[in-house]
């Protein structure tokens, strides 16, 4: 019987593998194709069917483009609910359009209150 916390980090990764993917208008065929994996493999890999090496882990995010800390950087419970893990939480499984449009109005308010500040 699998121990089921390795379970749901192999599912959290494929999951994450799949999102960042999808972000990149990749299919699986084509991030096959610049992993050196069979598209089967990587459809196993994002349904969390397949528990991966690091090997493979290295040909994932070369296919992606990203490093793996990017990989990484949000497949763990976060244990702090201060509010920028509350912001990253909102924002993490959202679409990377979504960020840049978060961050422009950050930087709008930040603006906003500096010039506020100075009058």
């Amino acid at each position: 019987m699998p121990d089921e916390s390795k379970t749901e980090l192999v599912k959290r990764i494929g999951e994450r593998i799949r999102r960042l993917r999808k972000e990149m208008n990749l299919s699986q065929e084509q991030l096959a194709e610049r992993s050196g994996l069979h598209t089967n493999y990587v459809g196993q890999i994002e349904r969390g069917e397949k528990n991966l090496t690091l090997e493979t882990l290295e040909k994932v995010v070369t296919g992606l483009n990203i490093s793996l800390e990017e990989l990484f950087r949000y497949i763990g419970p976060m244990e702090q609910k201060d509010a920028l893990s509350q912001i990253i939480e909102l924002l993490v499984e959202r679409p990377s359009e979504d960020h840049k449009m978060a961050l422009s109005i950050l930087k709008s308010v930040l603006e906003w209150e500096e010039k506020k500040n100075d009058l």
